[in-house]
């Protein structure tokens, strides 16, 4: 067999390369969208798929058309970090089959211990260095030393290591243990693995744990040392004598495999030290240099050369992780009829027409041609995996295959209790927008293209990626052969055909077009070469020089565009790419990009329930715990931009605070019946029905009810916090039904078009447009009504609810999520100017009172409320309204014994309870039956609702005096 590292490639640009040479490796620039080269080292050269490498007299297969590559990684391209050191690597132990086109150039890579004058070594073309290995599966570095200088080892084994591998790949904590000296026990004299072994705190000597009396378990937490035996002793003895304790040795530093300091000065110029250090020999083993030796390696696993050289994690195989399950009551005696999980009789058939005859197969076709006549069905893999599945049920049961049916989506599976669907619900017009905004946002990262979507599980979004994909390759189909049927063939070919023009990869621009010709790094417009430029910079070209260091150093310095308009000046003696406004001896500074691509890191976009728009993080808030989404202006909602990310939508930080109820019915809409097996969460987070805010009776109201019913108002409209009002609801909201529902509990409202009444909840889930509409004010209302501005308009701003059967209107609506110049949402501007209440001018409680008040008075019209009748205070408690006395007032709305004391009735003796002898209380109750003459005697409120017997009117709680 001919030796395969003696076979040499020419490149395009007429460089030989062989086995175990770096280059530059790269797609073309269409299909890597403008990212820089890869660096890579050539493991095997293959022919084309399918054909051996080597015929059977052992030649090489041609021609040779692929070529096994060991990828490095930029440390761009696993971090966001940014590093300065364009010329750094990441190793990895990590190959593919690449085409033999793709390879670009050669380059020379190097472990840093080989490399003598590093700073030269940069200063050389296409030379790069590495020091960390990168794992893509563990996603985490590893150190890289070189073999030799590993010491800690027995002989065997090391020579093994020696012998094979140029470099050990290891944690960064292992590496001081591999590379001190050979480490012996004082018991046995055999080596001490580091994972296995103590070192004394005195004498810096190494035991086994096995080898120490008492034997040790485990090693001693962190922060605590250990002592050998003998050094125990000789302590305790210098403790009893009061001698004095001798220092404790110091423990040598560890050695250091970085090479010795060099001291500063200019950089040797050894050009024949240099070209030595590139020719150097890098020893392989089955094609790789290095092998994993660290924490979770058996020293004696590395003589077998079959072993896996890969880096590992800890294991995930015994009691620390898997659950010792004692045997269940009873299984001593279990029958031995009983079915065990894994045989013939606990297996679901899912088809067997491999085992039918030629006629049942014919016949079970025949049926399932007859379930159905939608193309589209006889198609869907769902549906023919469930239709083969009731067949051959059908079939193994004896049963007529005519009795099969698929009218029903629902079947029974084994060993599960409620029937499942076989296929998945359809997916509305709003999820398959969100669907594709986030594919186009995330690509094919699944798991945040779910975060996005909110409503489906990750299973349903699997499937219907792998439907939607197929949906566009057979559009894509479909217009091939539409061109091709209209005799377009070649023109089609032209146009899908991948480019491969013989300037490199395709991306030296011949012609610059207008606008397009000066650089986008440096901004010189003087290039004997042009090349195309990534994305996100001012121009689309990049001049030599920028372009050959983009590609393949991945790094461009970037001269910012001037924002300020030019002065104009003389600019005879200014040169190409001289700012016009500063000195021409010097030149502005440069914003160095160096490894991160020019364009900036796209915004996180989150996706608000209430309008299915896309917001940024901060404007549209997600709930930590429910992962509820919405406009902050849409839910009362004002973090700060550092407390973002831990919102917590209302609902769930009640349910630690426990401030109001933990049921979060709505008590305006119709109780949902729910399962209380199922725990779901309610209301839904993919729906802003989500969004409940607390009333003054710690019940829960919907943000969208609280808003659209006009007798409700806030305590904070800013917050949209504490509902009042329900109690002045009038009574036909709650006693009309809905007519979506057709259920009368709840309040309803009326359409803003017909007459159709409904719950607001209701008319959200069936899509109804809610909005709020600008009115002019009229004359007659122009005073007392709310003037605002919004987005240009000015006029009265009045909530609407349309049906959505209500077409081709005119009305303009602002959208709830709209929002205006200052960031302020319509659903704010409308709360705060028209459903704030008058907290300045009275107590909520008095408010409260004053609404039962209403109440009262329509039960007894010839009533007064206390809170409008009593000591005839006004709304603030600093006077009597309307001149009443306040005797007179009081006498009318209650009997004697039902007198209150009030603050407003002079400066008298502070009243106190003549029975508890309190003088503390919301208020004080004046005893009817008092002799004439005798000082007036009072009860507190909780001794009057002891002792008080029924009355005739009935008695409200709140407070008196204001």
């Amino acid at each position: 067999m001919s030796d395969p590292e003696a076979f040499k490639i020419t490149l395009k640009n007429g460089e030989e390369v062989k086995v175990n040479d770096h280059v530059y490796c790269s797609p073309s620039w269409g299909v890597r969208d403008g990212t820089p080269y890869s660096v890579a080292r050539i493991m095997e050269f293959l022919p084309a798929q399918g054909t051996p490498t080597f015929d059977k007299h052992g030649n090489r297969s041609e021609p040779v058309t692929r070529v096994r590559l060991a990828w490095y990684y930029r440390p761009s391209d696993v971090s966001d970090r940014t590093v300065a050191d364009s010329r750094l690597l990441l190793a990895a132990i990590y190959s593919e089959v690449c085409e033999l086109s793709q390879l670009r150039a050669r380059c020379f890579v190097h472990h840093r211990d080989r490399i003598s004058d590093l700073a030269g070594w940069k200063k050389r073309p296409d030379r790069f260095y590495f020091t960390r290995l990168f794992d893509p599966w563990l996603r985490k570095d590893f150190e890289v030393i070189p073999a030799t200088t590993v010491r800690n080892l027995p002989a065997d084994i090391r020579d093994i290591l020696v012998s094979r591998y140029e470099y050990i790949v290891a944690e960064r904590e292992v590496v001081p243990d591999l590379t001190d000296d050979l480490r012996l026990c004082e018991t046995c004299e055999k080596w001490c693995p580091p994972a296995d072994s103590l070192q004394c705190d005195r004498c810096k000597k190494f035991f086994h744990m096995e080898c120490v009396t008492p034997p040790m378990l485990s090693k001693p937490s962190r922060g605590y040392g250990w002592t050998c035996a003998p050094c125990s002793r000789a302590h305790e003895e210098e403790v009893e004598g009061h001698d004095v304790r001798h220092h404790t040795p110091l423990a040598q530093k560890p050695k250091s495999n970085a090479p010795p300091a060099r001291g500063r000065g200019r950089p040797r110029k050894d050009r024949v030290l240099a070209e030595k250090e590139e020719s150097v020999e890098i020893k392989h083993f089955k094609m790789w240099p290095f092998r994993y030796f660290g924490l979770y390696t058996f020293a004696e696993d590395t003589l077998d050369p079959d072993d896996l050289i890969f880096p590992r994690a800890a294991t995930r195989v015994g009691p620390k992780y898997q659950a010792i399950v004692p045997p269940a009551p009873g299984t001593a005696d279990r029958p031995i009829d009983i079915e065990e999980r894994g045989g013939d009789a606990t297996i679901e058939v899912l088809s067997l027409v491999n085992e039918m005859s030629p006629a049942e197969v014919e016949a079970l076709e025949k049926q399932k041609a007859a379930l159905t006549r939608n193309e589209v069905l006889r198609c869907s893999v769902d549906w023919l995996t469930e239709v083969t599945f009731r067949l051959t049920d059908a079939w193994i049961n004896k049963r007529d295959l005519s009795t099969v049916s698929m009218r029903s989506i629902m079947r029974l599976r084994k060993f599960q209790k409620n029937d499942m669907r076989y296929t998945d619900k359809d997916w509305s017009h709003h999820e398959v927008a969100a669907f594709e905004d986030a594919i186009s946002m995330h690509g094919a990262e699944l798991r945040a293209v779910r975060e996005e979507i909110g409503s489906r599980t990750m299973p349903e979004v699997v499937r219907f990626y792998g439907h939607w994909k197929n949906s566009r390759l057979k559009e894509e189909n479909i217009r091939i052969r539409a061109a091709r049927a209209n005799g377009l063939d070649e023109k089609m070919e032209d146009s899908v055909r991948e480019p491969t023009p013989d300037d490199d990869e395709g991306s030296i621009v011949t012609e610059l077009k207008k606008g397009h010709n000066n650089c986008g790094a440096c901004r010189t417009r003087e290039s004997e070469v042009w090349w195309k430029a990534p994305k996100g910079l001012p121009s689309g070209v990049l001049c030599d020089s920028c372009g050959i260091s983009w590609r393949k150093y991945a790094d461009l310095n970037v001269r910012p565009l001037r924002e300020d308009p030019l002065t104009k000046t003389k600019t005879d003696n200014k040169r190409e790419g001289t700012p016009l406004n500063a000195p021409s001896s010097k030149r502005a500074k440069t914003v160095s990009s160096q490894s991160t691509p020019p364009p900036p890191p796209a915004i996180p976009q989150l996706r608000c329930v209430a309008c299915q728009r896309n917001g940024p993080l901060g404007k549209v808030l997600r709930c930590k715990q429910c992962q509820f989404r919405v406009h902050a202006g849409t839910c009362g909602a004002a973090p700060d931009a550092g407390t973002s990310d831990s919102w917590v939508c209302d609902l769930c930080q009640n349910e630690n605070s426990l401030e109001a109820s933990l049921i979060p019915d709505c008590l305006l809409c119709p109780r949902m019946r729910r399962d209380p097996k199922k725990k779901l969460i309610y209301p839904p987070p993919d729906s802003y029905l989500r969004a409940c805010k607390p009333t003054e009776g710690q019940a829960w109201v919907h943000v969208l009810c609280s808003v659209f019913v006009p007798e409700l108002t806030y305590s904070d409209a800013a917050r949209l916090r504490l509902v009042e009002g329900i109690s002045a609801i009038p009574q036909h909201r709650w006693q009309n039904d809905c007519t979506l529902c057709d259920r009368g509990d709840g309040a309803v409202i009326q359409c803003s078009e017909c007459p159709a009444e409904y719950h607001v909840s209701c008319a959200w889930k069936q899509g109804h447009r809610f909005g709020f509409e600008m009115q002019q004010a009229k004359s007659v209302r122009r005073e007392s009504a709310a003037v605002v501005e919004f987005k240009g308009q000015t006029g009265v701003m009045v909530p609407a609810v349309i049906c959505k059967g209500h077409v081709g209107l005119r009305r303009q609506l602002h959208d709830l999520c709209e929002t205006t110049d200052s960031g302020e949402t319509a659903l704010q501007v409308y709360c705060k100017t028209y459903k704030q209440a008058q907290v300045t001018e009275t107590h909520g409680l008095l408010r409260k009172a004053r609404r039962l008040d209403k109440i009262l008075e329509a039960m007894n019209p010839g009533s007064t409320g206390i809170a409008n009748g009593v000591n005839g205070t006004t709304v603030n408690g600093h006077g009597h309204g309307n001149g009443v006395d306040p005797s007179s007032s009081l006498s009318a709305a209650a009997p004697a014994h039902l007198h209150r004391f009030s603050s407003s009735e002079g400066a008298g003796p502070t009243p106190h309870c003549y029975r508890c002898r309190t003088e503390f209380s919301p208020f004080f109750h004046e005893v009817a039956h008092t002799a004439q003459g005798e000082p007036r005697s009072w009860l507190c409120h909780k001794c009057h609702a002891e002792t008080r017997t029924s009355y005739h009117n009935p008695v409200i709680i709140g407070i008196g005096a204001a």
